[in-house]
């Protein structure tokens, strides 16, 4: 059993591909001799400019340049602009709505543009918003960068996109970067991608990677067309735990790794392999170009260009208790953040163990205000909220699935390795009570009690979570090669799961929506198609992998010990038709 830690997508077409600084250098400075112009470097907010500036463009021959930053609001101005975005608070901010060229003031670019009308030397324009100040050049280049990275990035001082923030705390950053500066930034690159001449991978400082345009648009056509995994990475967490590490061949040196994120298009990255170079995308670049060909046209007709879906994984074995919380309902999520809906989600339970447990909506009788009141006195310190006074502990097995609908208060237990099954909104977290811990900066992890409060739903007690949120499981079909589960979610949620149990082969439809899908029991399957329009593709114990919408059909195929029964949990939006 092989976890692949480092899934890739090998593109099909032959594409042209740099894989250096000096490669690059050459190319641009060939694209000036053969009587090019003008250059925009369109970089999303974390690229290394600095590096960029060092390594590239001063390189270049008789070339004047022009910072693009330089030209936006001043970091005091443009903080001040979005205060409403980001609030007061240290996790939530308000989903902004602008888009780049807001932040540019229009006077100070349409001097720019007169001066460099009259330039007679050749023009590079570089950075976040260089498409701002030159839209229309010669040669469009994008250096992009995945979210991940980014927060790695924050976390070694890295300020946010013209904020003067280094020293600040870490999820203050992240919040700008969630609420603001992505957002902005991914609007134009949506825009720009169908123009670009070459993109350019920057997530390893000192080795850019660059490829052709063109190419990299055939290559997201293939893409949708095929069965494909993300990029995961890991994390460690005051609560984490040790299975994955030795599990998923991780480094043992660290402490403990409690968050897998395998399975979320918006942080996670995709591998491409151009003939040997390989270029590391945001996965997000796919559902936001792609989205028809991905989604299916119900799933877009019903989200946009956003992946509904989203897998991960929480490792407790070894570790403690989750915090205690609750996701807030859509309608709070849509007046307070801006939000189109909620975070409703569930836990498969991939691995238990004799203490494994889940903590699940409110004990028979429970009062919201004698609740709330208990959990601000611990909020305050020297105080151990009484959970078992009011929070149903229920024992959990391996196969089990737990739905979590929003306004259910709920915490993952020890000794357990769970498979998150939820809504994309993953931020969305009203923590309640951390079991009087730190977090692993120091600092106590902060809580959202107001939040909480307007949000946790005690008509979910005892009764009803045993009658609709344990294991609600329906056999859908059933013969002597397989059988097909209905395993969750809840009727409130619009996720639906099926786990498919066999020992040879099933096939698989789509239900016209993109497929999320993971191996929970066996060693190894292999996602084929019915009609050979892709190669099967390999897939290992844990790993998560999608489908999307257009391929409409599929089948997996035991490739491990054929005596064995293994289970795929599949899981798609519901009532489409």
């Amino acid at each position: 059993m092989t976890y692949n830690l480092r899934p890739e997508i090998k593109i099909k077409h032959v594409a042209r591909t740099w894989k250096s600084y000096e490669q690059i250098v050459e190319e641009l400075n060939q694209q000036f001799d053969a009587g090019k112009k003008t250059v925009t470097l369109e970089c999303y907010p974390g690229v290394d400019l600095f590096e960029l500036e060092k390594q590239l463009l001063n390189k270049l021959t008789e070339v004047r340049l022009v910072k693009a930053d330089d030209y936006a609001y001043d970091a005091e101005t443009l903080t001040n602009k979005i205060a409403p975005n980001l609030t007061e608070d240290r996790v939530f901010g308000i989903m902004s709505h602008a888009t780049l060229d807001d932040f540019y003031p229009a006077y100070e670019v349409q001097q720019l543009q007169k001066d460099l009308a009259e330039e007679k030397r050749k023009i590079v324009v570089y950075g976040t918003g260089a498409a701002i100040i030159q839209p229309q050049p010669d040669i469009l280049c994008y250096a992009d960068l995945t979210r991940w990275e980014i927060q790695k990035r924050y976390r070694a001082g890295m300020p946010n996109w013209k904020a003067m923030n280094e020293q600040e705390d870490n999820l203050k950053k992240v919040k700008r970067g969630y609420f603001f500066e992505w957002r902005i930034a991914d609007r134009l690159k949506q825009k720009l991608t169908d123009q670009i001449d070459y993109l350019i991978d920057t997530n390893v400082p000192e080795q850019v990677k660059m490829v052709d345009g063109a190419s990299y648009r055939i290559a997201l056509d293939q893409i949708v067309e095929q069965p494909f995994r993300l990029v995961p990475y890991f994390d460690a967490s005051v609560w984490g735990g040790q299975w994955m590490k030795q599990e998923f061949n991780l480094d043992p040196d660290k402490e403990n790794y409690g968050w897998a994120f395998d399975g979320v298009p918006e942080e996670n990255s995709l591998c491409l392999d151009f003939a040997g170079t390989k270029i590391e995308i945001p996965a997000i670049n796919v559902v936001h170009q792609r989205p028809i060909a991905l989604l299916g046209k119900k799933v877009q007709a019903r989200f946009g260009n956003e992946f509904p879906i989203r897998f991960d994984y929480l490792d407790t074995v070894g570790g403690g208790n989750l915090s205690l919380q609750v996701h807030p309902r859509v309608d709070y999520i849509q007046d307070k953040f801006g939000m189109t809906y909620t975070q409703n989600e569930s836990y498969y339970i991939l691995q238990a163990r004799e203490k494994s447990t889940i903590y699940l909506g409110v004990k028979e009788g429970t009062e919201k205000a004698e609740l709330f009141d208990e959990l601000r006195k611990a909020e305050k310190g020297d105080y151990r909220f009484p959970d078992e006074k009011y929070i149903n502990c229920f024992p959990v097995k391996k196969h089990d699935h737990y739905s979590i609908p929003a306004g259910t208060i709920h915490c993952g237990g020890p000794d357990t390795v769970v498979l998150e099954i939820s809504q994309t909104p993953y931020i969305f977290t009203f923590k309640l009570w951390d079991w009087e811990r730190l977090g692993l900066d120091g600092v106590p992890r902060p809580v959202h009690l107001d939040h909480g409060e307007e949000n946790v739903n005690t008509d979910y007690d005892t009764a009803w979570v045993k009658e609709n949120l344990i294991n609600p499981f329906e056999t859908l079909s059933e013969d002597s090669e397989s059988r097909v589960e209905k395993t969750g979610l809840h009727e409130f949620e619009f996720i639906e799961t099926h786990r498919h149990w066999f020992k040879k082969e099933v096939t698989v439809e789509v239900h016209q929506s993109v497929n999320m899908l993971n191996l929970v029991e066996g060693e190894e399957i292999t996602v084929e198609s019915l009609d050979g329009s892709f190669e099967p593709y390999v897939i290992h114990y844990g790993e998560t992998f999608i489908v999307p919408e257009a391929v409409k059909e599929y089948k997996l195929v035991n490739q491990g010990d054929p005596k064995q029964e293994i289970a795929v949990i599949q899981a798609f939006v519901r009532n489409l038709s």
